[in-house]
């Protein structure tokens, strides 16, 4: 029987035994491959419409579910169904990665994929996240896999953001935080024991919209998936991260994240020429606890004008532990190069006790409507983010005073 479109062949063989479906799918393999004249485009419906079938017959009895695999000899992937994927797991998973690029480039999409960025669009309304993909059927969460990428090329560029803590919770929800000071205590086996009155530190981040909006022409059709993605980790790392990046250090904590450098954020300070003796004090300054896992943070000027010219008696430079012919320890400690923090200041301190909290993911949106005469596709990027310093303590403030 020759069927025309999927829905035929699906229509015939939804009331077939999953024996049958089988036995039909290995039928088609032999065909393709012993009969050079088999018309291919049309058992490949078939094949569409048997896999339809036995995932419909699949989730009706799962009991009689079959483990062995049978080849669709038009693609050359296994036709047995794998273990579904976890609501956790969706974004992370292969298919749904094949689906969100997909429908970025407006390419046409596998029953499989349709399913499964469906089942995803479903995640994030449950989630609360309708109010980001009203406007159009296209938006989607980038897939885990993208999103990693873009903060590995974050962590690479050493900036203070690959440092800081990260959380993925709920806007306006307290999370409490340990810290140096709450270390249990030794007990005297059958003392009693006085509960610690004491309130533990905890932070309520905030949830601040973070987008932009980008434009690629209509060419982009034609990208290979690997192309395309690739040109947006390079775009969202180069327009979203970099604002992560920056409010970091200077986020002024007006509809954005609070920073760093924020006046009157972190209250022990020092201030000096560039010297050994002022770094130690610098260094001295960070309160018990916190030293452990500190890193220096600066620009890449003033590592290399000031902290680098630093020498001994006899004009030997004090600081040259480098690695990959690049400086990366000073006193012992890991320098974190950030261009956003001012020429002559110098953060030192633990930056695990600075949390960034993203309710919501970098969520990608696609649209022809604004740029329909330019032949432009438009794309925005929208992430619902904040950050604030847990404990001011963890940092020291070094300002570098210029040398009479």
């Amino acid at each position: 029987m020759k069927f025309n479109t999927i829905q035929e062949a699906f229509n015939h063989y939804r009331t077939a035994s999953l024996a049958d479906i089988e036995k039909r799918a290995a039928e088609i393999k032999g065909i393709i491959e012993t009969d050079p004249a088999a018309d291919v485009l049309t058992l490949n419906i078939e094949i569409s419409g048997l896999m339809e079938a036995k995932k419909n017959l699949e989730e009706k009895e799962p009991e009689k579910r079959s483990a062995a695999p049978v080849l669709n000899p038009v693609t050359g992937m296994s036709f047995t169904a794998s273990a579904p994927v976890s609501n956790n797991d969706i974004f992370s998973s292969a298919e749904y990665r094949s689906a969100f690029y997909k429908t970025m480039l407006e390419q046409p999409l596998t029953p499989e994929e349709s399913a499964i960025f469906q089942r995803a669009r479903g995640i994030m309304a449950t989630e609360k996240r309708a109010a980001f993909i009203s406007t159009s059927e296209a938006a989607a969460v980038i897939p885990t896999q993208t999103l990693n990428e873009i903060y590995k090329l974050a962590t690479e560029q050493g900036a203070a953001l690959s440092l800081v803590r990260r959380f993925d919770i709920p806007a306006n929800l307290a999370v409490p935080v340990a810290t140096p000071e709450d270390a249990a205590d030794w007990h005297v086996e059958g003392a009693e024991v006085t509960p610690d009155n004491k309130k533990p530190v905890s932070v309520v981040f905030n949830g601040y919209e973070l987008m932009k909006v980008f434009s690629i022409s209509a060419a982009a059709r034609s990208m290979s998936i690997a192309a395309y993605e690739s040109y947006l980790q390079a775009e969202l790392a180069r327009v979203m991260i970099t604002a992560l990046q920056r409010a970091v250090i200077s986020g002024t904590g007006s509809g954005q994240p609070v920073g760093l450098l924020k006046a009157g954020i972190i209250t022990n300070t020092v201030s000096g020429a560039a010297s050994y003796a002022t770094l130690l004090e610098t260094a001295a300054k960070l309160k018990g606890g916190y030293a452990h896992g500190a890193t220096w943070a600066m620009s890449n000027a003033t590592l290399y004008n000031n902290v680098m010219s630093v020498t001994d008696a006899t004009g030997r430079p004090l600081f040259n532990e480098t690695r990959d012919g690049e400086v990366d320890r000073l006193i012992g400690k890991p320098i974190a190069v950030d261009d956003f923090i001012p020429d002559g200041t110098v953060i030192f301190g633990n930056f695990q006790y600075y949390g960034m909290n993203y309710p919501q993911d970098i969520l990608l949106e696609v649209s022809r409507d604004s740029s329909f005469r330019k032949g432009l596709i438009d794309y925005r990027a929208l992430a619902v983010c904040d950050g604030k310093p847990i404990v001011a303590d963890a940092f020291v403030a070094l300002t570098l005073t210029p040398t009479p």
